[in-house]
């Protein structure tokens, strides 16, 4: 409420200026006032602007080994499905149980699920397709340039952890 009334203020005192006898001076003012209301609006307001903060889980070494890998061609359950999968990966710390074989299986199946749902318009135009297609880039550069056996660094993770649950809200919306 407070900022509401400082922009507000600004602008009528920027105005009024617009209004005086010499009319350079009176624009340039007002630009000034105006800009300055803007740049403070920006400025107060950016930290709310970023989405909800996510909560990084700790790594951890000992999981359930997925035995439901690849698609099953309908596109809401195989997202979630890989997303779940992509959560799980990310998740891994140094010295997992068949870390390796789970990176390999992942990276199949994330290719997989790319290569066969880009080729459809309605599917390819949905945010929670596009997302998931940014986190899978992401994985699989770090599986390329790293290997499987590397868990992923802390502000990676940080990163995935926050499409993660853009994906799943977009899911939900069936978006």
């Amino acid at each position: 409420m407070k900022f509401q009334t400082f922009v507000l203020s600004a602008l009528l005192l920027g105005s009024t200026t617009a209004f005086s006898s010499d009319q350079s001076t009176a624009r340039r003012s007002f630009i000034k006032t105006a800009g300055s209301a803007a740049v403070a609006s920006v400025v107060t307001a950016a930290p709310f602007a970023a989405s909800a903060e996510v909560v990084v889980p700790e790594q951890f070494t000992s999981y359930e080994f997925p035995s439901d890998w690849g698609l099953s061609f309908n596109y809401e359950q195989d997202a979630a499905k890989v997303r779940n999968h992509m959560v799980t990966a990310t998740g891994l710390g140094k010295g997992a149980d068949r870390m390796e074989d789970y990176g390999k299986n992942m990276k199949k199946e994330m290719v997989d699920f790319v290569s066969y749902y880009r080729r459809f318009p309605n599917v390819a135009g949905k945010p929670s397709f596009s997302t998931l297609y940014t986190s899978i880039n992401v994985l699989a550069g770090h599986y390329t340039s790293y290997g499987y056996k590397y868990p992923l660094p802390e502000k990676r993770r940080k990163r995935l952890y926050q499409e993660y649950s853009e994906i799943e809200k977009s899911l939900k919306r069936s978006r």
